[in-house]
């Protein structure tokens, strides 16, 4: 191996100890990590529509796929860095190879750090200029001692690159025992890959021959409606962050500013202090597509938002409450809907504090909104005179971005729902009676009825369902059947709204109102 690409490798091994170390300063002293930084600024310059189409398409996946392709070009960096160092540290001593390698890949990120953080809006932790210029030094340093203490492999190279004559003639017992010994070790890597791969080719295609034996319908319905409310655990998130921002309750506060009589500053004891509230509200992404599986339900705990601003005496000229978030994130909601008695400051998430995952210490709950309305982290309030466009509004999202009337089949449903709720995803039920089940959600205008068609449209029948949890919660509904005779069927739900609105069959992606349609699944009735 010529010795230039012994050093890019060696680069590259230093600098993914260099990352990792980055990592562990961002998690436990809350530093700056390059790769999250270039995903946020990506992140800011993505518009709307094509982050709905990544969302819609990759869910959790999009944003950890391109966390990845951050470090490995990181990764790539940190190798050319080696690269183009390797003729320049000669014969100087120790301590000034280490400064010249870790000073300039000090530089180097110092550099793309700053103009991250100038197109990125929204950090999963704001630092000021002192910490970042600090918590970057500890990589970099580790990166030029590994390049220093790896350099008896790949020594520095002080002038042309010369590669000893080999002799003509027989070739040198050792030259055969290396080159036999290289071959060996290319058998062993390809023998591996292979293993490797055929071992993911036997996993799917013992699967596809021999399916997981499903749940009955019956338990499948059990199932649905003993998730009723959602698993902490389960319940989605779709935020911009790669790590939740970590905050302390201890030195929490929550200012009450702008069109205000009395400013007011509350901190966690005293909003803990506060009258508090429970309720049931389900939230969905606004990037959930028709059948999609972001949407949840859970018990909040809080405080009512309209008694944090009758003490802050908010001005009669204010018609916009703007929240703020420890991440940078920002939203704003009408003063008509911060009234409301269901928009609340929430601090528990089914009978326990919030995770950081989900807004801890402080999150804002509003009915009938998508989530994207709902801020997490919440660390200031802010009354306004004008229409205020938070981050997801700037770049073409809904402003008055209320729930569409939407319904789905869970079971027998499609894989991305039906195992979102620990269902099998089978499409294939036997001939005789079927139950039906699924989830129907028109925000705070609650759910008159949901009707099932299972001739694909042409004819529906009214489904049933229990009383929800409450006004803004979806509701789980089921419905049997009876096919006449095998074959394939098109199973289609629609839901009507307490208003009397019907949900619209017109197909339409979530961006940038949220998705509209009918849920249909194509089931095949066999004989047994």
């Amino acid at each position: 191996m010529r010795p230039r690409l012994r050093r890019f490798l060696l680069g590259v091994g230093a600098g993914a100890v260099a990352i990792g170390i980055s990592f562990l300063v961002r998690v436990y002293f809350g530093g700056v990590f390059l790769p999250e930084l270039a995903v946020g600024a990506l992140v800011t310059q993505t518009p709307g529509s094509i982050e709905s189409v990544l969302v819609t398409n990759l869910q959790y996946i999009a944003k950890y796929s391109a966390l990845a392709g951050a470090v490995a070009v990181n990764l790539l960096l940190y190798g050319l860095i080696a690269y183009l160092l390797s003729g320049v540290s000669g014969r100087k001593a120790y301590g000034d190879r280490v400064s010249i390698y870790a000073f300039s890949a000090y530089g180097i990120t110092f550099v793309l750090t700053v103009v991250a953080l100038a197109f990125t809006q929204v950090l999963s932790s704001p630092q000021p200029l002192p910490t970042v210029i600090l918590t970057l030094l500890p990589p970099q340093l580790a990166f030029g001692l590994i390049l220093v203490a790896g350099e008896r492999f790949a020594p520095a190279q002080t002038g042309v690159i010369c590669e000893p004559l080999k002799p003509i003639g027989r070739e040198s017992e050792g030259g055969r025992r290396k080159r036999k010994f290289d071959r060996k070790r290319r058998l062993v890597i390809q023998a591996g890959m292979a293993t490797a791969v055929a071992g993911v080719l036997l996993y799917y295609g013992v699967g596809l021959l021999f399916p997981k034996a499903g749940i009955s319908r019956a338990d499948a319905v059990a199932a649905l409606q003993s998730q009723e409310v959602t698993a902490t655990s389960q319940f989605y998130r779709v935020d911009v962050n790669i790590f939740p921002p970590t905050v302390s309750s201890g030195s929490w506060t929550l200012p009450v500013s702008g069109l205000v009589s009395n400013p007011t500053t509350l901190d966690y004891g005293k909003l803990m202090a506060m009258t508090p509230v429970e309720q049931y509200n389900t939230l969905e992404c606004v990037s959930n597509e028709v059948g999609g599986d972001l949407i949840s339900t859970a018990k909040w705990k809080g405080v009512k938002l309209k008694d944090v601003l009758a003490q802050a005496q908010v001005s009669p000229d204010a018609t916009y409450v703007v929240f703020k978030a420890a991440d940078g994130y920002d939203v704003g909601i009408p003063m008509k809907k911060a009234m409301l008695d269901g928009t609340i400051l929430a601090y528990e998430i089914n009978g326990a504090p919030l995770p950081a995952e989900h807004g801890f210490p402080v999150r804002v709950i509003v009915p009938g909104y998508y989530g994207m309305m709902n801020c997490k982290w919440l660390t200031s309030i802010e009354l306004v005179k004008e229409t205020y466009q938070g981050y997801w509004q700037v770049r073409g999202w809904a402003n008055e971005a209320s729930y569409q009337t939407g319904s789905e089949i869970v079971t027998p449903g499609t894989a991305q729902v039906s195992q979102r709720f620990g269902i099998g995803g089978a499409q294939a039920v036997p001939l005789g009676l079927t139950p039906i089940a699924g989830i129907a959600f028109a925000g705070d205008r609650g759910v008159e009825k949901v009707e099932v068609s299972m001739d694909g449209g042409n004819t529906w029948s009214l489904a049933s369902f229990k009383d929800p949890l409450s006004d803004n919660t979806w509701v789980l509904w089921t419905a049997n059947w009876n096919p006449p005779a095998t074959g394939h069927y098109s199973i289609a739900v629609r839901a009507t709204d307490k208003t009397g609105a019907v949900q619209t069959a017109s197909m339409a992606t979530p961006f940038p109102n949220g998705a509209t349609g009918y849920h249909v699944v194509d089931v095949g009735v066999t004989s047994g």
